[in-house]
């Protein structure tokens, strides 16, 4: 099993990359930051703003979390003795433990004035907890339609604010790999992104984000996350010339084998890139890839879809 490491804490005698990473204390502040500033001039930026505000409320959860809001430690050590996720979104979702974060939330959170969004808080804070937890429950597991689009950032705001929150505060726990390469080994949950880092001594490594609770892990390059094979994987950016196209700092792993994609943020073509910002900010290479006919099985839990 391999310990989690803090950023940048890796040890030199080490002879293998380490295997995960927490994420920042400052997660979603450095989200809030990043959107504001790809919302200049982007097509969808009054929807980024939107996002970063709710990160904004995010981090202050994570500053000032409610109280006695985290999982029975003996649940964490039976799950890690017998190599499972130990926040197992599958299971902690079906709880009441994270609904104190979507209550906090809803408190601090200032929605602007606007209809749709006022609405959606509404919808919420008025919802009894058995149908908060079914919409979080069609949420973590993917089946969209069975929520109201509008609902999907706020839900996947507390979540990812409670699992964040959930993990940091346990950073003593060691965690194996999950069943695929694509699965979280803290909570189960699948891949929002993946990052290829660009310092020290790992340089060149990808390491895959988290869709849920934002921790790291790494995962080889050149090989599909989903079927684990390696032939005839292509790279897509919203660049055609080739030379471009290999600088662009975000670029999609197409796999003919599955039928499938997933999205690479290159940190040495730009080193504040973040998974979470640049995904949203990118979406038009997904409805590009998506007409070409190519899935895409990871999820951002601050954007429905549209479908399953």
């Amino acid at each position: 099993m391999a310990t989690i490491l803090e950023p940048g804490q890796i040890e030199a005698a080490a002879s293998s990359p380490p295997f995960l990473y927490l994420p920042p204390n400052n997660l979603f502040t450095l989200r809030a930051l990043r959107l504001e500033r790809l919302a200049d001039g982007h097509p969808m930026a009054d929807y980024l703003r939107l996002i970063a505000g709710l990160c904004r409320v995010q981090q202050r959860l994570m500053d000032d979390p409610p109280v006695a809001a985290m999982p029975e430690p003996e649940r964490l050590r039976v799950c890690v003795e017998h190599g499972l996720p130990p926040f197992a979104a599958d299971s902690l979702v079906r709880e009441n433990v994270w609904l104190p974060f979507l209550e906090a939330l809803l408190q601090r959170y200032q929605p602007p004035p606007q209809a749709a969004v006022e609405n959606a808080v509404a919808t919420l804070r008025s919802a009894n907890p058995g149908l908060l937890k079914a919409w979080a429950i069609a949420l973590v597991s993917g089946q969209y339609s069975m929520l109201p689009a509008e609902l999907v950032p706020f839900l996947g705001a507390a979540l990812q604010a409670a699992w964040s929150h959930w993990l940091l505060s346990s950073p003593n726990l060691e965690l194996k790999r999950g069943d695929s390469l694509s699965q979280c080994p803290a909570c189960g949950s699948p891949a929002m992104a993946g990052v290829i880092r660009h310092r020290g001594k790992y340089n060149g490594l990808r390491y895959l984000v988290c869709s849920l609770c934002a921790c790291e892990w790494h995962a080889v390059r050149v090989k599909c996350v989903y079927c684990e094979q390696s032939k005839g994987l292509q790279y897509v950016s919203f660049e055609d010339d080739r030379h471009a196209a290999n600088q662009a700092p975000l670029r999609a792993e197409v796999c003919p084998g599955c039928n499938s994609y997933l999205k690479l943020i290159y940190l040495e073509n730009d080193a504040e890139a973040e998974a979470l910002s640049a995904d949203l900010s990118s979406l038009m290479l997904d409805m590009r890839l998506e007409q070409e006919g190519y899935q895409r099985p990871s999820p951002n839990l601050m954007l429905a879809p549209g479908g399953d």
